[in-house]
């Protein structure tokens, strides 16, 4: 009899010791699962998959840029007579309006003689308000009148290089009378392959060595 209340006592012991650690075994693969979403969702905002808009821009939003575009440009838009890139050449991007722009090699696919601007507008479609975003160009102005328009003035777009861009009322940070570049790269992060980007100033290439 003795015996058998011992067997008892160990076996409740012994389940009561398999329901402890099983407890605890839930509280970790909790934890852990809260560990890893966190882990991942940081890696994510890392890499950028968050951002509207990356580059040197401070204040910028850049995760909403059309990173391809189709090849048509605002009418009126006149071909540089002499770029320092022809089209069908490569230069090396120095600039950064976006991730894995920097560093990478272009080719170049148009070449525009053109007032280009800086900047600041609130997005159509909602959203922090962007500042001093490169490029909008003259031509895709609405309305412009002559070029260049002054610091301040606030005038609408046609363009549509970020979502909520097209139709808003941009304020002219700064103009730049200059030749623009449309160009293909293959960014430095890796990923498919830009077509048609606008735009790039000539200052924001460098010669390939």
């Amino acid at each position: 009899m003795q015996l058998k209340c011992r067997k008892v006592v160990l076996l409740s012991i012994l389940t009561s010791l398999f329901l402890v650690l099983g407890a605890c075994g839930n509280d970790t693969d909790e934890t852990e699962q809260q560990t890893n979403e966190k882990t991942e969702n940081t890696s994510q905002e890392s890499n950028g998959e968050n951002m509207d808009d990356s580059g040197s821009e401070e204040g910028s939003d850049h995760s909403g840029m059309d990173h391809s575009g189709s090849g048509e440009v605002p009418e009126g838009l006149k071909e540089a007579e002499n770029p320092k890139y022809p089209v069908g050449s490569k230069a090396i991007i120095t600039d950064a309006h976006m991730e894995g722009m920097k560093g990478a090699e272009a080719t170049i696919s148009g070449a525009y003689d053109t007032t280009v601007y800086t900047v600041s507008y609130t997005p159509t479609n909602g959203g922090e308000r962007v500042e001093n975003h490169k490029w909008v160009i003259h031509e895709e102005l609405i309305d412009p009148g002559e070029a260049p328009l002054e610091p301040g003035t606030e005038i609408k777009t046609e363009a549509s290089h970020m979502k909520g861009m097209e139709g808003a009322t941009l304020e002219i940070d700064s103009a730049e009378q200059t030749i623009v570049y449309m160009i293909d790269f293959t960014p430095t992060t890796g990923g498919e392959k830009v077509t048609n980007h606008k735009w790039v100033t000539e200052s924001e290439l460098s010669p390939v060595e």
